[in-house]
């Protein structure tokens, strides 16, 4: 289909001679939805049917095609309800993003790039999304990304009205606003039908009044009027606001037995019913069989490889060096502030965006904003958004950074973070109060499980530094290394060691060699590395051992060759202020017996329980983190 007159608004109006073309092309892309859903015998048609109008319209007028789908200066489209994706794969193949045959006959196949749900190898497709209420986000930090980089495309979400009712879509409308992002624009698909049935009986909210409340311009529109469509979608943003257009629809729209109803919402139609509908599109109902035959053999459309967003092209200039004590979320945000200085509006070098919930003075974002005002984005107290929105923004040309307490950075918002990697991301999450040392807030506080969380995951890279000297040399690497990655450092200040001075420098995966013995070894994560290096001076003077410590920064890859060394001593421990059983000695154990290596005495030091309140130092002594518990432990498996 080629109708060059509504890309980008470059038509008043709709073109009447238009219409014709995009009813056909509506009557077609319905018949591929329900030949999809019922070739792969599950998904959701009748609210792929219900939206298609608005699916058709929207890919027709944004500056987004096969050709620039892969590029950044371009519009952004972002389907939030993204169970619709049958819906979805029908109208793009109209616009000739996919093949359509191989979409009919090999939606949810496994093997085909054609899933449930829609996701980024769809060329056309900007946000991997099913999690409902996600969508807004996502299109809020590919609006900001697009303001960073000068550009002035626009962006549009595509959203159920069931959704509505999601708190993470009322943290993103605030957001757009106080942002002043009026290149984007939202359309609901305004059915009042959901899974279990009518969206007043499920969940009743006045929809219009949410968004005028945020500040929202409304519009009310037809959602299967081409011509209505086109011309709300150009006026979008012409008030100085964010614009939602209300899209009244029916649920399963021209689809015969599933018009008005909740019952197709998530399963095929029956087979004689598929044939009335398609008979009553003007299509071949024998497309189901050339379909389902053609699902016998594996598809040939193989989509597009999504990767991390490239390396960007910045400065992160010279690491500094301390001497002394220094907290290590301080030394990060000495470090990005200095990063940030030197790329802020300078030609040719990649924005860098950071994100902020009202943690200013507790993450250390102060500096940043200080060097870079119009690159520091202030949300509240948001997470959920904020998690969404800085890795959107990470792949849409801008480096994104976000700094929040342990618990809200990742224990709150893990299915956000799990999203960011599905999507492959290019998210900068920095942890600060991680573990124990979260200052007196207490147990509801001490985020005890980063690790696992993030080693749930599978592309996430995880830094743990050991003191503020390496703290700086990581986020200057962290700023510059493609893919997502979370710095986790704690509140209190720490002292700064020689070893990570001047001369050292980062590898990934490495665990540093702090201390050499053959007596035995401690690996300690982050800063109690510091800690163990007090337990060998004990060991040392005390009982005359000498034994090796590393620090382990990298907790999710375990340095194998430390661990075939450490493996040829008498005894291992592990210090971690970290749940004991999920951190890293579970990991380096696993490992190991992958391996094929034979571990001597191993002991797991680390949070066994939640922690008391109070100062860091006590907390810790009270879980057994201390310098003589270690140096006792080791002691007592020597005995």
């Amino acid at each position: 289909m080629h109708l060059p007159l509504i890309r980008n608004f470059k038509a008043d109006h709709m073109p009447p001679e238009y219409i014709p073309e995009l009813e056909a092309s509506a009557k077609r892309a319905r018949i591929a939805t329900l030949t999809m859903v019922s070739c792969a015998n599950s998904g959701h048609p009748a609210g792929a049917f219900g939206g298609m109008e608005m699916f058709l319209t929207v890919y027709g007028v944004a500056n987004l095609t096969p050709e620039n789908c892969n590029d950044t200066a371009r519009d952004y489209v972002v389907i939030s309800h993204g169970h619709t994706s049958a819906g979805v794969y029908g109208a793009i193949a109209e616009w000739g993003f996919i093949d359509r045959e191989q979409a009919m006959s090999h939606f949810r196949d496994c093997g085909s790039v054609f899933q449930g749900h829609v996701e980024r190898e769809i060329p056309g497709i900007d946000w991997g999304t099913g999690n409902l209420g996600q969508g807004l986000s996502a299109g809020v930090g590919f609006a900001l990304a697009q303001r960073a980089n000068g550009h002035q495309g626009r962006v549009y979400v595509l959203m159920g009205d069931g959704g509505q009712t999601k708190g993470q879509i009322a943290e993103s409308r605030r957001i757009a606003v106080k942002e002043n992002l009026t290149g984007i624009t939202a359309l609901i698909d305004w059915n009042d039908i959901q899974l279990s049935g009518s969206r007043n009986d499920i969940m009743p909210c006045n929809i219009r009044a949410l968004w005028e409340a945020d500040g929202w311009e409304v519009v009310e529109v037809d959602g299967h009027n081409f011509s209505a469509l086109y011309d709300a979608l150009k006026a979008a943003g012409t008030n100085g606001k964010p614009t939602v257009l209300l899209c009244r629809t029916i649920m399963g729209k021209d689809g015969g037995i599933m018009e008005g109803k909740h019952d197709y919402h998530g399963k095929p139609v029956p087979p004689e019913a598929y044939a009335e509908i398609v008979k009553a599109l003007g299509g071949d109902p024998d497309t189901l069989a050339r379909a389902n035959e053609l699902r016998k053999t594996p598809s040939t459309f193989k989509g597009r490889e999504i990767d991390y967003p490239p390396a960007p092209e910045i400065d992160t200039g010279t690491p500094i060096t301390y001497d002394g004590k220094m907290d290590n979320r301080g030394a990060f945000g000495k470090a990005l502030a200095d990063v940030g200085k030197l790329n802020y509006k300078k030609p040719g070098k990649t924005p860098i965006l950071v994100f902020d919930c009202d943690l200013v003075p507790s993450v250390m974002t102060g500096g940043f904003r200080k060097e870079c005002p119009d690159n520091f984005i202030q949300c509240g107290i948001q997470e959920h958004s904020v998690a969404t929105i800085s890795g959107a923004a990470s792949i849409a040309g801008v480096v994104s950074l976000w700094a929040e307490f342990g618990v809200f950075g990742i224990d709150e918002v893990y299915n956000q973070q799990r999203l960011n990697d599905i999507n492959r991301a290019g998210n900068k999450t920095v942890l600060t109060h991680v573990g124990l040392d979260v200052g007196e807030d207490g147990k509801t506080h001490q985020c005890i499980d980063y690790v696992s969380l993030m080693r749930n995951m599978f592309g996430w890279k995880l830094v743990v530094p050991v003191d503020p000297n390496q703290t700086d040399k990581i986020t200057r690497w962290m700023l510059k290394t493609p893919g997502d990655i979370c710095l986790a450092v704690g509140r209190s200040k720490i002292d700064s060691l020689k070893y990570y001075g001047e001369g050292y420098t980062f590898e990934y995966g490495r665990a540093d060699k702090l201390r050499a013995g053959d007596d035995g070894a401690i690996f300690a994560l982050g800063y109690t590395a510091q800690i163990a290096l007090k337990a060998s001076d004990i060991l040392a003077n005390n009982h005359g051992l000498n034994v090796s410590v590393y620090g382990v920064s990298c907790p999710l890859v375990t340095d194998m060759a430390a661990l075939t060394e450490a493996a040829k001593t008498p005894r291992i421990i592990t210090v971690e202020d970290h749940n004991a059983n999920t951190g890293i000695a579970s990991i380096m154990a696993l490992d190991a017996v992958n391996a094929g290596i034979t571990l001597p005495k191993f002991t797991a030091i680390g949070v066994t329980h939640y922690g008391e309140s109070g100062k860091s130092d006590a907390v810790r002594a009270e879980m057994g983190i201390t310098a003589e518990n270690i140096a006792a432990e080791y002691m007592k498996g020597r005995a």
